[in-house]
């Protein structure tokens, strides 16, 4: 098809797509990236006991940051937005650069936080504000296949950087690329602001904050079972609960809510977004908890481990535009998540009862079958979401999918971690203790023990991922129950 024969709306998205783009990349990618220099940070900058901080900071400030964008967007417009948003990206990322201590990177990873969710929510909205829906589910796809191919993209890109340039390149290959983002956002054609009276939900912001810092913290903690902590996590759940029902309660009465209750009152809206927070539990537990597993288990590098999750990433890219391209021609939805992650599971399944047995290549292809299936999620959930959204919420819509996939992503993982540690406690009460000092030493750890021994952890830890890859693909089965009962299922 020639650039003459294209709708208005193609036409104007092959001009702003890479705008659009290229911070969805930035913004995904720096949930990852960062886990495989930690190590090196710990290193260089000690605290160690501290250092997921790094990890849960982000991911709470892009949570609480998705709702803000999402209500600003609509009221001001993408374009300003994503140039505040990519101010305090870049801004954000020199601070983490030169940090010198395990708090100056916290605040500089929330402040980039802060900027990320902003690049993730008004990337999701430009697409439905420049082409109509049928167009739309094309070009969703590919910014699908962009968002959870730059997750599994992460921890190979963090790993080879930290090896050859050190820590802080991790953070400062974030400034070129981020000021080409400014440059390419010059393109993209400003909408007129709201025109009537508008006021911003600080009551509901100081709510939502209060109920997602505790209740993230608390799931983080959940991953080190230990007895004293018990009473703290508890009472950070309840705090988090209760600032929850405080803030629905808000958002109802708000004349211009923060978060979209009166969107999620649609059944499909609402179960979609449960669909993304199901989506995000399986894809970042597993892109978390794989490479551990092949470290310990397998003796692999953190590099090998990253380049083992490649083939996934081809997948879900792969997938997602196919997706997309079906999707736009026939106008169906929900029937390729719908059968999309009924295989996701069966290989997740297979998984954990055969990785022993899998070669790195036999892995390699069930990793990029895995990634084909779960790459039919995240477009089609966006365009509908989108459509079932009014014009003038599609700022609000697009925001409650990031929110319900970063929440989904953080509580699925947290409970992954907290069913592989309770695992092996229950199973050998030192089993904890070797397996910590594998994941320093890898193999080189296990010599020490007598051969019985070693035979006995070794076998326990696979028990151990086996539950937790079980539980990974129960987040996939939860998500299949979603997609058949969607009500939308073409547009």
């Amino acid at each position: 098809m020639s650039r003459t024969d294209m709708t208005p709306g193609a036409r104007n998205l092959l001009t702003v797509f890479p705008s659009i783009m290229l911070p969805m990349f930035l913004a995904v990618v720096d949930q990852t990236i960062v886990a495989t220099a930690l190590p090196s940070i710990a290193a260089e900058l000690g605290n160690i006991e501290h250092v997921s901080w790094v990890v849960v900071s982000y991911l709470v400030a892009t949570t609480i940051a998705a709702p803000v964008y999402g209500q600003l967007r609509d009221v001001f417009g993408s374009k300003p937005m994503m140039f505040i948003a990519l101010g305090i990206f870049i801004s954000a990322s020199v601070l983490c650069a030169v940090s010198t201590s395990i708090p100056m990177l916290t605040l500089g990873r929330i402040l980039q936080g802060l900027g990320g969710g902003g690049l993730m929510t008004l990337s999701q909205a430009m697409i439905g504000e420049a082409i109509p829906p049928r167009e739309r589910a094309r070009y969703q796809g590919y910014l699908a296949a962009i968002m959870v191919t730059s997750s599994a993209f992460g921890p190979v890109a963090g790993g080879y950087l930290t090896e050859h340039f050190g820590w802080r390149s991790v953070f400062l290959v974030n400034i070129p690329v981020g000021i080409l983002a400014l440059l390419l956002t010059l393109r993209i054609e400003r909408r007129p602001a709201r025109d009537q009276p508008w006021t911003f939900d600080t009551p509901g912001l100081l709510l939502l904050i209060a109920f997602i810092v505790p209740v993230l913290v608390a799931l983080g903690q959940l991953q080190r079972i230990q007895a004293g902590m018990l009473p703290a996590v508890a009472a950070a759940l309840v705090f988090g609960c209760i600032a929850l029902v405080l803030l629905i309660r808000r958002e109802k009465r708000a004349a211009f809510p923060l978060l979209p209750i009166g969107l999620l009152r649609d059944p499909t809206i609402w179960r979609s977004d449960a669909l993304a927070a199901c989506h995000g539990a399986t894809l970042v537990s597993l892109v978390t908890f794989l490479p551990i597993y092949l470290h310990v288990a397998k003796g692999a590098s953190a590099a090998q481990a990253g380049l083992l999750l490649l083939p996934m990433m081809f997948g879900i890219g792969f997938g997602s535009m196919l997706t997309g391209r079906i999707m736009s021609r026939t106008g169906y939805t929900m029937i390729f998540p719908s059968i999309g992650l009924i295989f996701a599971a069966a290989t997740l399944i297979f998984m954990a009862f055969w990785m022993t047995h899998l070669s790195a290549f036999q892995l390699g292809w069930v990793l990029f079958l895995n990634g084909l299936f779960m790459g039919t999620v995240m477009g089609v959930v966006q365009v509908t979401v989108q459509t079932a959204s009014m014009p003038n919420s599609l700022g609000a819509g697009a925001a409650s999918v990031q929110l319900s996939r970063s929440l989904g992503a953080a509580a699925g993982t947290a409970l992954v971690g907290t069913v592989l540690f309770a695992s092996l406690s229950l199973m050998d009460p030192d089993a904890a203790r070797i397996f910590s000092s594998l994941i320093e030493h890898a193999r080189s750890a296990a010599p020490a023990l007598p051969p019985v021994q070693q035979a006995v952890v070794q076998t326990e830890i696979a028990l151990a991922f086996r539950m937790a890859f079980l539980t990974i693909a129960g987040f996939a089965v939860c998500g299949l129950a979603l997609a058949w009962t969607i009500p939308t299922r073409r547009l």
